[in-house]
């Protein structure tokens, strides 16, 4: 199911939608990067194509962690 998320990059309040997939996914990720999870969701909106927006770029960041056997390049 899709579900609608907030929170706060550099000091503003944004939302975004995921798959319950993707959340846990992220989830993951920053545990095993030992960080917060909303540092994780700043850092890849901060390397984001200025053409793409944030959900895709989640999702995208999700895909290259799995594929990349848990590192991103």
């Amino acid at each position: 199911m899709i579900r609608k998320h907030s929170a706060t990059l550099h000091g503003h309040r944004t939302s975004f939608s995921l798959e319950d997939e993707f959340w846990a996914e992220l989830k993951t990720i920053a545990a095993s990067r030992a960080m917060p999870l909303a540092a994780l969701i700043s850092e890849i909106d901060d390397t984001r194509p200025a053409d793409s927006n944030l959900s895709s770029a989640l999702r995208l960041h999700v895909l290259a962690w799995l594929k990349g056997g848990g590192s991103v390049l």
